[in-house]
């Protein structure tokens, strides 16, 4: 093989393909001044691109329109209707005539249009930021006579790696599974939006490779390795026929972990363990409840709102969350409102923040629109009419919020009788523990909440300072480190001492040596990744609760997350040896 690039693993599997190199950045545009007798050409050479990327357009949004729906695909509406708007061509032209290059005229009225959508008042003009983004990227390379490499350009049958710096919304609803195998990414982290959305579509992954579309030219072959962050750029005919075993090898133990889905996740000390699934689209539903899964511990909606131009009405949110209740049949199902923001950006997202993970986000945004929020709220008790529906609120920080939060479900039931629909009233309302506010000051949810949730993801973020989804920290993004650990050990003491459920839904739950640890830490209900949910089980299967707490009391102990890692590993390898480290490369 030519060489090989490595990054972070993000989703398991093998993928063998050629490389789809997809530059979806704005080009570095040169200031070029024009002669008078130029400026009619360069008129012509704007309207001409203009009409290009219209057509680009209706042709890209007709094929997502066909593959995922017209909700979809009405993003590329908005961008449409920029490129139609008279007063941004009008400044366009105006700077043309001022004997600026068409480029660099569109680009300096497209950062200025940026400027002023990302400072209005109304959120929905805010949101159009990255749609401008699009449009400019769109036309500047078509100015400069540049390839766009769409991936709705990648013909089905094709198996290509996807390589890219970072997936934007707009990119995101293109995605075609029969078309791409793999995705490789320059930017994110095992818990960034790229590789939770991969993990979720069961696509290989590799991400925070940093420099992949640098290095590559889109005509090589690669293999993609989603267990080791391994990308093989032009491997042998030995070496593709040797990946290929090793997947079919994967699969066979796949199908052995399988056969666990009807077995009970049961210690060797007979402590019972719930194992439910994350879901992150209705479309996962009725994988998640055939993996052996409890229901659902952690639904995420952001799928409703991210890469759309529009919010979702009451039905639609109402048929989704209600697809996901009748997969499970009467089992709980725990369903997070809103979190939006961070990596999980809305079409435009929030643009003027400099810090969005510390931002206008989740609970925030939805205390802050509370008719945007009642939708959601009415949609999700109605949904609760067909099973046991949980509501689960993200990143509080403070009881009051929860208090706001409840009072606007109170409302929201109070809507729903006034026209006469059926809900349910009787719906258990819990927080996500994911800040070091709530885990030092969760006693103070306990008369207010059913359940805690500790969402790692995030508490590991904000307690170590440490930006998930940041490639260049990714060595520094440690879940064993002391000080996460003492914050869900706390949170885990206080829900016992007052009879609350407290379950773990982040990635962390899904790693087997994290998830040893989280046992041993008094953890009883795990949310993890329908494919990891046989291999969960076989972890809690081989251990006792007894061995669980001595590592855990060891890995508490140590000063350093290695430290913390290397007490857990030996143990977990002392009673289930080394084939417990199957697979999803995560220990």
């Amino acid at each position: 093989m030519d060489r090989k690039l490595l990054g972070i693993p993000a989703s398991p599997g093998i993928a063998v393909g050629p490389v789809h190199l997809l530059r979806w950045e704005i080009p570095e545009i040169r200031h070029r001044i024009i002669a008078d007798d130029a400026i009619p050409g360069e008129l012509a050479r704007l309207h001409v691109a203009l009409d290009r990327a219209q057509e680009r357009l209706a042709q890209i949004r007709d094929r997502v329109e066909h593959s995922a729906g017209p909700q979809e695909a009405a993003i590329f509406d908005v961008q449409r209707s920029i490129l139609d708007d008279k007063e941004l061509v009008g400044a366009v032209e105006a700077l043309i005539k001022q004997n600026l290059a068409a480029e660099k005229a569109f680009e300096i009225v497209m950062i200025e249009w940026g400027q002023k959508f990302g400072r209005a008042a109304h959120p929905m003009l805010r949101e159009k930021v990255g749609d401008l983004k699009d449009v400019e990227i769109r036309v500047l390379l078509l100015l400069l006579d540049l390839p766009d490499h769409d991936p709705v350009d990648i013909p089905k049958g094709t198996n290509a790696i996807l390589v890219t710096h970072d997936l934007t919304p707009s990119l995101t609803v293109q995605l075609d599974r029969e078309a791409i195998a793999g995705i490789a990414t320059d930017a994110g982290t095992r818990t960034s939006h790229v590789a939770i959305l991969a993990r979720s579509l069961g696509l290989p992954a590799i991400v925070g490779l940093r420099t992949a579309t640098q290095e590559l030219s889109g005509r090589e072959t690669a293999i993609l390795d989603g267990s080791t962050g391994l990308l093989a750029i032009n491997p042998s005919v030995a070496d593709i026929d040797s990946y290929r075993e090793r997947a079919r090898q994967e699969e066979l133990a796949g199908e052995e972990l399988r056969h666990l889905a009807g077995l009970e996740a049961i210690t060797t000390d007979g402590v019972r363990i719930t194992l439910r699934a994350n879901v992150d689209l209705p479309e996962e539903a009725e994988l998640a409840a055939t993996s052996g899964a409890e229901g659902v511990g952690l639904m995420r909606t952001e799928f409703l709102v991210v890469g759309r131009a529009a919010m979702p009405d009451e039905e639609e949110q109402y048929r989704a969350y209600t697809r996901v209740v009748k997969a499970f049949n009467g089992r709980p199902v725990v369903i997070r409102t809103f979190d939006i923001g961070g990596d999980k950006l809305p079409v435009g997202g929030f643009p003027t923040e400099a810090n969005p993970f510390l931002g206008w986000r989740a609970i925030r945004m939805c205390l802050d629109q509370p008719e945007l929020f009642g939708i959601q709220l009415r949609a999700l008790l109605r949904a609760a009419v067909h099973g046991d529906v949980r509501i689960m609120l993200p990143l509080v920080v403070t009881v009051d919020e929860v208090r706001a939060a409840r009072e606007l479900l109170d409302q929201a039931a109070r809507d729903l009788e006034a026209r006469g629909a059926e809900f349910r009233r009787d719906v258990l309302l819990g927080v996500m523990i994911e800040t070091p506010a709530a885990a030092v000051a969760c006693d103070t949810f306990v008369n207010d909440v059913a359940f805690f949730s500790i969402g790692t993801n995030d508490l590991v973020q904000y307690t170590l300072a440490v930006d998930r989804g940041n490639a260049n920290l990714a060595s520094r993004f440690t879940p064993l480190h002391p000080a996460v650990l003492k914050l869900i050990h706390r949170t885990i003491v206080t829900a016992h001492r007052h009879n609350l459920d407290v379950a773990v839904c982040g990635e962390m739950a899904s790693q087997p040596l994290m998830a040893f640890a989280l046992i041993g830490l008094g953890v009883r209900q795990l949310s993890v990744a329908p494919r990891s949910v046989p291999l969960v089980k076989r972890i809690v299967r081989g251990i006792s609760v007894e061995v669980a707490e001595d590592a855990a009391k060891a890995a508490v102990a140590a000063g350093t997350a290695a430290e913390a890692e290397a007490a857990l590993r030996s143990r977990l390898a002392g009673v289930m040896g080394a084939d417990v480290f199957f697979g999803d490369g995560s220990v």
